[in-house]
């Protein structure tokens, strides 16, 4: 399975990520900003999510919202 970013580059575990839109994270009192970088980002079973971490916190983020750096 293949998991591409907003510009259809493809993307694989360990890659870095830009946010390209201000996200309101649920759960979490904080926002990722535009242009936030991702380190290290690993993917899940579907194709359109991927698996972060955010300071202490795991979270995950939809591919539409990213493009890799």
């Amino acid at each position: 399975m293949s998991v591409h970013d907003c510009n259809g580059a493809e993307l694989e575990d360990g890659d870095n990520v830009q946010v390209n839109k201000d996200l309101k994270i649920k759960g979490m009192s904080k926002t990722l900003k535009r242009g936030t970088a991702i380190k290290n980002i690993s993917t899940t079973n579907k194709d359109t999510e991927v698996e972060c971490r955010i300071g202490k916190s795991t979270i995950v983020l939809k591919t539409e919202f990213l493009k890799k750096a």
